[in-house]
This record gives C-alpha cells, sequence and structure tokens, in this order.
C-alpha cells in the first residue's frame, strides 16, 4: 500500500499496549497509546518535535510546562478532545478517570523506531533509558 488507512477510533480502543507504533513515515508517526487509571506518560518535552494527541476514550488532565521546572497550565480533556504540543513544550497526559485511557499521537517527525511495540510504561522507560 503506498499511504496508510485504517479505522483509527477501532484500532486505538483496541490497543492494549502502553504504546504501539503503528506507522511510520518519512516525516510523521502515528503511535497507539493505552494507559490505565491513575497512571500517566511522564514529564516530557520534545525539542524537535511537533505533536499531535487525540482522546478516544477516558478522561485525563493534560499538564504544559516551559521547562523542566514544573506545570504552568492544567486542561481536563476527554473523548473526543484534541491536543497539540508543540516542540520545546514540556507536558504530560494524567489519567483521571476510572477506565484506560485510549488515545492516539502523531509525531512529526517520528519519535521512535518503526514497529515499537511497550506494553507497559515500564518497558517505554527501558527502552529510552537504554538508548
Amino acid at each position: 500500500m503506498l499511504g496508510w488507512i485504517a479505522n483509527i477510533e477501532e484500532l486505538t480502543v483496541n490497543n492494549p499496549n502502553f504504546r504501539t507504533v503503528e506507522h511510520t513515515g518519512t516525516h510523521a508517526q502515528l503511535t497507539l497509546m493505552s494507559i490505565p487509571p491513575g497512571s500517566e506518560i511522564g514529564w516530557e518535552v520534545h525539542h524537535d518535535i511537533d505533536q499531535f494527541l487525540r482522546l478516544e476514550q477516558g478522561k485525563a488532565r493534560v499538564e504544559f510546562g516551559s521547562s523542566a521546572e514544573g506545570v504552568d497550565e492544567t486542561h481536563d480533556v476527554e473523548d473526543d478532545w484534541a491536543i497539540i504540543v508543540p516542540a520545546g513544550v514540556w507536558h504530560n497526559v494524567v489519567n483521571t478517570g476510572d477506565v484506560d485511557i485510549k488515545l492516539y499521537s502523531i509525531y512529526s517527525p517520528p519519535e521512535h523506531p518503526a514497529g515499537t511495540v511497550h506494553a507497559t510504561k515500564a518497558d517505554a522507560d527501558a527502552d529510552e533509558h537504554h538508548h
């Protein structure tokens, strides 16, 4: 197939993994995420990557910061909300609901090796420390 096409809502809601890289192109990457209640992506920044996120299921608190030192803004979001994180903005998504958050993210340019699957956040953290 020359491009990528699928039912994004179905793929996202059915993804059991903390992170699944679904598609990697030259300039963008599609990643699916599942975050359990009380868990989070973790405070992070992508210096050269813009990121688009969309919640397909759940409730969350999105945190933004201008530095690693702390949160400057918080926003409550739920199903069907979208978030854009410009390069250089510190951010986190915290599951504040009682079901797994199901979201997808588009990184531009790609962030993770093509085909990456992290079943848990601990797996993702270990892989990031390894690289």
